[in-house]
C-alpha cells in the first residue's frame, strides 16, 4: 500500500487471538482486529457468555499522544 495514514489489518480470520501489529512507514498507526470468541463476563452480578474480541493499536508517539490513542480504541468498544 501506498498513500496510507493508517491501517486496518485482521488476524482474526486466521485465528490470531492477540498480536501486536507493525506499523508500515511512512504510516502513523495501525489497528490488529483478532478473533471473536466467547468468554464469561459479570453483567448485572450473572456470569454470561458475551462475544469479546481483542484490539490492538500501534501508533507512532511522535504524531499520535497516548491519550488520544486510548480514546481512540474507547471510542471503538462503545
Amino acid at each position: 500500500m501506498t498513500g496510507g495514514t493508517f491501517t486496518i489489518t485482521n488476524g482474526g480470520v486466521y485465528g490470531s487471538l492477540l498480536s501486536t501489529p507493525i506499523i508500515n512507514p511512512p504510516q502513523s498507526a495501525i489497528v490488529g482486529m483478532h478473533s471473536i470468541v466467547t468468554r464469561p463476563m459479570v453483567v448485572g452480578g450473572v456470569c454470561v457468555p458475551r462475544p469479546m474480541m481483542n484490539l490492538a493499536l500501534t501508533y507512532d508517539h511522535r504524531i499520535i499522544d497516548g491519550r488520544e490513542a486510548v480514546f481512540f480504541l474507547r471510542r471503538i468498544k462503545d
